[in-house]
């Protein structure tokens, strides 16, 4: 195995760019937010050894050679077969070395559950089984690339492109303004739904979601790069899959294992950002003091505590943060941390599979609002509200929560923005809040209508 240092580029989509004529070629992408493990790193991979897609009650397993067998067997299992196919040690400081790398939909969480499932144009998992990654860490302003069967040009390539000026990039072409597919009346009906089933008792919490449209021609990169400037955030994603492209800029961090430790980091309160340092401030405070966002946040930790439970050892399960609020660009959240060991005999993807979707995007009880969430948004939300993340040989995981995320296939760019409502919550402030977790989608239009 490799380990190769690189020159650090002026730009790393000029380092995106040497792979990208690649295929299945991907880029997570920590471009800003905060810092800590995991919260720094990005990490550039193509052309996998092996694609493993979600088909129907199976899975598609395809090699590097073209080649395709359809499995009668849960996607996990597959991912879980190749990756222990070629066990390999971490490499010290530096995250991922190889693995499965791609998404779980929102979709393939119901499957998990044991619920009926819809086409959303996407297939419900897509992973890639890579053999070498470019990494580099946006603290330390240093790169590698690591791992086996690297391309033999490949690091040349890359230096040239850090030696090199930064690539000017192409004109992202957006026509029109963003339409809501779901109007105020309509979203309305869905929150007093809601009301009722929390005064029945059916649930204590649901995450209520609303999505949003445009059209869309030309490369998604530049889209993407003009995201990722206006909106920089923890746990972004650039996955251009021949069947249609997810680009993320998701705050939130899903699930982290890390030498069998799990970490999970909920968000759940929102206030817009202040336009000037004193009101950003106040707004702040409210948050911090809310009931409501507390009580919000509180079920869900609770939840996640639970959800934990089923494959990490006794005991072990810890909450050493709660209701901090944590800035990003375009709006404030209240976010917690709950922390426990992996039992021995437990993996990656049992953790995956006790825990998946995250209940943050779901609500309390789970199970009960998703099938309220299937009644009343009347679409699959297909990626959105799934997972973005990677699986390293060496058994580490890191994951994201896949808000903050455009789908782009057919000439349309879709959107989708949400929030937990409980049986305090008010309709004006819910409406609201949706529509400043779309601010960073709208803005994106701006001179370009």
């Amino acid at each position: 195995m490799i380990r190769q240092e690189l020159p650090w580029p002026s730009d790393l989509a000029d380092f995106y760019g040497c792979i990208r004529h690649l295929p299945w070629a991907f880029w997570l992408d920590s471009g800003g937010g905060r810092t800590g493990p995991g919260w720094h790193w990005h990490i550039l991979v193509a052309d996998p050894r092996w694609r493993i897609v979600a088909e129907g009650a199976g899975t598609r397993l395809t090699g590097r050679d073209g080649r395709s067998r359809w499995l009668d067997e849960n996607p996990l299992e597959v991912i879980r077969s190749k990756l222990v196919e070629r066990p390999r040690p971490s490499l010290a400081g530096l995250p991922f070395t190889g693995g499965a790398l791609g998404y779980l939909s929102y979709d393939f969480g119901r499957r998990l559950m044991g619920m009926p499932t819809r086409g959303g144009g996407f297939p419900e998992l897509a992973m890639g089984i890579f053999d070498w990654a470019v990494l580099a860490d946006r603290v330390e302003r240093r790169c590698w690339i690591v791992g086996e069967s690297v391309p033999r040009d490949l690091a040349e390539k890359l230096e040239a492109a850090a030696r090199g000026p930064a690539v000017s990039p192409q004109r992202t072409v957006l026509q029109g303004r963003p339409r809501r597919l779901v109007n105020k009346e309509e979203y309305a009906h869905a929150f007093q739904r809601i009301q009722h089933y929390l005064r029945e008792g059916d649930c204590y919490q649901v995450n209520y979601a609303q999505p949003f449209e445009a059209d869309f021609t030309g490369d998604t990169l530049p889209l993407y790069r003009t995201m990722r400037e206006q909106n920089p955030a923890p746990y972004g994603a650039y996955l251009p899959f021949p069947f249609g492209h997810v680009l993320s800029s998701s705050p939130e961090q899903f699930l982290q294992l890390i030498d069998g430790v799990v970490t999970t980091r909920p968000i759940k309160g929102t206030r817009p950002r202040g336009t000037a340092a004193v009101e950003d401030e106040r707004l702040a405070q409210e948050l911090q003091a809310s009931e409501k966002d507390r009580a919000e946040n509180l079920m869900i930790v609770d939840l996640l505590r639970n959800d934990l439970g089923r494959v990490c050892e006794p005991g072990s399960i810890e909450v050493p943060a709660l209701f901090e609020v944590k800035r990003f660009t375009t709006v404030l959240h209240l976010v917690s941390t709950v922390r426990g060991r992996l039992r021995i005999g437990e993996d990656a993807l049992s953790l995956l599979q006790a825990s998946f979707p995250g209940g943050s995007i779901t609500g309390a009880p789970k199970r009960r609002a998703m099938q309220i969430i299937e009644e009343l948004e009347g679409r699959p939300r297909g990626i959105y509200c799934g997972s973005i993340g990677w699986i390293g040989y060496d058994g580490n995981m890191d994951t994201n929560i896949a808000i903050r995320t455009l789908l782009v296939k057919d000439g349309k760019v879709t959107y989708w923005a949400g929030g937990g409502i409980v049986a305090d919550s008010r309709l004006e402030e819910e409406y609201q809040e949706s529509l400043d977790k779309a601010a960073a989608f709208f803005r994106l239009f701006e001179g370009h209508a």
